[in-house]
């Protein structure tokens, strides 16, 4: 097995790994969404007159639509719709005033999902120099070949990797480094549980970990797959995919100071 799963595996199973694990990814739960005041009024306002059109397109301006249908993103990427189809959107305002204004601000407020808070949490562990350097802009990263670690959205990212490393895939990327003249690229993520969507992202992992590229890959993975049992993401991080580097944040720092 790869040295740096079996040290996250020991890692997650004999020590404070939840603790630790709490500094770069504390899912504490944002307070409710900013609603915009000028178009809440706006709502408020059509809600009262029943304007439908008006009230699903100030709905739309919004970061979350209260409701669950099947129609509404079609709407919001063409607002034309609006006017072509009364019978849609009478329907869909028909759920929204069954909530009542209060209900609707409650449903418009909610906040983010946690794993939609994942990403930039570990973007902002890295800029908290737990690596030993502190992240620097693509001119910096480019201007000469010391260690260091990109800090850029993952477009970024991918983009440089696409250059100049031969990255070929169609996906961001969460880690770009440089340490001993070596480049290294990855993905994390933070498998909060077994199935559905977060086997989803295991496999997004480890895609990139199959890319064919002029670089170190890696897999910088934590949460339920090093729980020892029988599971799938256990069995393939120990047997299927047992020689990639797949290993956890908080072992990352040794990796990349022995390479």
């Amino acid at each position: 097995m790869n040295r740096w799963t079996q040290l996250s595996i020991e890692y997650a199973n004999q020590r404070s790994y939840l603790d630790d694990l709490f500094r770069i990814y504390p899912t504490i739960p944002e307070g409710i969404r900013d609603i915009n005041k000028n178009i809440w009024f706006e709502v408020e306002d059509a809600f009262a007159k029943q304007d439908n059109e008006k009230l699903i397109t100030e709905l739309l301006k919004l970061d979350l639509f209260p409701i669950k249908d099947s129609y509404v993103a079609y709407l919001k990427r063409d607002k034309t719709a609006l006017k072509r189809n009364p019978q849609t959107v009478n329907r869909i305002c028909g759920q929204i005033y069954s909530l009542g204004l209060d209900k609707l601000f409650e449903r418009c407020s909610i906040p983010k999902e946690t794993n939609r808070q994942i990403g930039p949490m570990f973007r902002n562990w890295l800029k908290s120099k737990e690596l030993g350097i502190s992240p620097v802009n693509i001119e910096e990263f480019l201007s000469d070949d010391k260690d260091a670690i990109l800090d850029g959205g993952d477009k970024v990212m991918a983009d440089f990797a696409k250059e100049h490393l031969g990255y070929k895939r169609n996906k961001g990327l969460d880690f770009v480094a440089r340490f001993n003249k070596k480049y290294i690229i990855g993905e994390a993520k933070f498998l909060t549980d077994f199935g559905g969507h977060q086997n989803a992202q295991f496999n997004d992992a480890i895609d990139t970990l199959k890319e064919n590229v002029n670089a170190v890959k890696i897999a910088i993975l934590d949460g339920v797959l090093y729980i020892n049992g029988n599971n799938k993401m256990y069995k393939a991080v120990t047997e299927t995919y047992k020689n990639y580097n797949i290993m956890s944040a908080l072992v990352l720092r040794e990796f990349l100071y022995t390479l």
